[in-house]
């Protein structure tokens, strides 16, 4: 029989390749019974696999003369990828691998895993793998937007993203790095849950890019701000912990408990609304609104290498509609003198960008330290996942604030 660990790899491959499920709905329907352990390694494999399949594919492709069935695809990318990527020992990786497959493709899953491991790391040699592991509609659409930069972003999707944490504050964490917009950065798979200070609620995780557009809102103590589409939380914490009057949006009932739950740990106070932003009315105005939109969310592939495989180019013009549609909500509940700060984690030009083609309030260089270059010529804020490279990276998000 199989390992546990490598089974739970082929379940979640499994599920968001053939399923199209989210990877992390794939982890939340694994049975009980799987121990942490083997959760957490099949995830690092399957993760693994899905960003870099097409490095994977294109080393097994000389051993493989015709099309296996989609499980024992995935079987061979989870031996490739530990033999090629983790380390694995070959025997290991091969004979799990082989006992995942049914019978009749036991042979070719052991023929072609061992002439894997005879070939060793030599077999990614010479590959282009960044445009490999990139679909081409990502790279045509990332290169219109960014340029020359698509080549930066894409290898920069190769690595594991490192955890980020925003504090309390006063509080600091042993170790870690600090970024210059005051996130502290742990290497990645740091368990967030075995840092002291966790369970009193001192430190959450946030990708450093993802903590800036509170930053360019600047919330001061006793405002009235209202946080659109507001879990898992994150930014609502920084707008509590900062002295604001909150008022955050959420329309899925699951995601709106992890929202509360969140804010539980951390003794942070909120005024949670269950609704969609679009037919909600607050019956006031607000201080100011933060929109963190619903988007495609390619700016977090680092941590989501799902992401990859799940969305297609229609689903980028589809959410922006919807972000198009929230941005004309959210204009009309802003005091006059107020501000509206509007995100996506999207490196889509569509889904930022093309928004405001003009009349935003321009984004200072000393609000964005370290970040400078990365204000566009509009004035809104662009971050890419090559940029902090030195320091691993970032997510990619696009940032504009408007004032009334």
């Amino acid at each position: 029989m199989a390992s546990p660990t490598r089974t739970t790899a082929l379940a979640l491959l499994n599920a968001v390749l053939l399923a199209r499920r989210p990877l992390e709905e794939a982890l939340d329907a694994l049975p009980p019974a799987v121990a942490p352990r083997d959760r957490a390694a099949g995830h690092r494999i399957a993760a693994t696999v899905m960003r870099r399949m097409g490095s994977l594919d294109a080393a097994l492709e000389p051993w493989l003369k015709r099309e296996p069935p989609p499980e024992v695809r995935h079987a061979l990318r989870i031996g490739a990828a530990e033999l090629l990527l983790l380390g694995t020992p070959p025997h290991a990786a091969v004979s799990d691998c082989v006992a995942l497959v049914p019978k009749p493709f036991a042979g070719l899953v052991n023929a072609v895993l061992r002439r894997v491991s005879e070939a060793g790391v030599a077999a990614l040699e010479g590959l282009d793998a960044p445009r490999l592991d990139t679909p081409s509609w990502l790279w045509s659409a990332w290169h219109a937007t960014h340029g020359a930069a698509v080549r930066a972003i894409a290898e920069a999707h190769g690595h594991e993203a490192p955890l980020d944490l925003s504090l309390m504050p006063g509080f600091a964490i042993e170790g870690a790095t600090m970024l210059p917009n005051g996130t502290a950065r742990l290497p990645a798979g740091t368990r967030i849950t075995e840092i002291p200070g966790f369970a009193e609620g001192k430190f959450w995780a946030q990708d450093a890019a993802a903590a800036l557009p509170v930053r360019i809102l600047a919330p001061r103590r006793g405002e009235h701000i209202l946080d659109l589409c507001a879990a898992p939380g994150g930014k609502t914490a920084q707008l509590a912990a900062a002295g604001a009057r909150v008022v955050a949006v959420e329309r899925e009932r699951k995601r709106a408990e992890r929202l509360r739950e969140n804010l539980t740990r951390l003794n942070l106070p909120a005024d949670i609304v269950l609704a969609d932003a679009l037919a909600w009315n607050p019956g006031t105005q607000f201080d100011a609104v933060l929109l963190d939109a619903p988007c495609t969310a390619t700016g977090t592939i680092r941590r989501h290498p799902d992401v990859v495989h799940l969305k297609k180019l229609h689903d980028v013009e589809r959410q922006a509609e919807q972000q198009r549609a929230l941005l004309a909500a959210a204009r009309a509940w802003v005091k006059p003198g107020g501000r509206l700060v509007f995100a996506t984690c999207s490196l889509q030009g569509e889904e930022g960008e093309a928004h405001f083609p003009s009349g935003l309030d321009p984004i200072q260089p000393q609000e964005v330290p370290g970040l400078e270059a990365a204000i566009t010529p509009q004035g809104a804020l662009r971050t890419r996942p090559d940029l902090w490279g030195e320091w691993g990276g970032m997510d990619g998000f696009f940032v504009g604030r408007l004032r009334f």
